[in-house]
């Protein structure tokens, strides 16, 4: 895919989905296939991304509430049933985070990642 249709698709992305698809133009910058609200029954997931040989389930935090430990275990386990990588991308500068919940990432593997766009 040529650099003008992955921006064309960034902003696309954005206007539609707002901080989720600025996200996900992010990962589709990096070479991925990107999937928005794919549905578990769990609930959406909100990024699904492929390529490269790996399969990762993003789900965007852009609350003003702090990040629990419960948020990250219902991450884990929608990554689990859809067999992916899961990371959760604080969308924001002061997005806030519990010390529980990053140890319960770290304990279960998903990787918290600040977006600053």
């Amino acid at each position: 895919m040529t650099l003008a249709r992955i921006r064309y698709l960034e902003r696309q992305l954005s206007k539609k989905y707002k901080a989720i698809g600025r996200v996900a133009g992010k990962y589709l910058e990096a070479g991925f296939s990107v999937r928005i609200n794919h549905p578990t029954h769990l609930g959406n997931a909100h990024i699904v991304a492929q390529g490269n040989g790996q399969k990762i389930l993003v789900e965007v935090y852009y609350s003003s509430s702090p990040l629990k430990a419960e948020d990250v275990r219902k991450v884990a386990e929608k990554a689990k049933l859809l067999k992916a990588k899961p990371v959760i991308a604080l969308y924001g500068r002061r997005t806030p985070v519990t010390p529980e919940a990053l140890a319960e990432a770290a304990k279960l593997g998903v990787k918290v990642k600040r977006v600053r766009l």
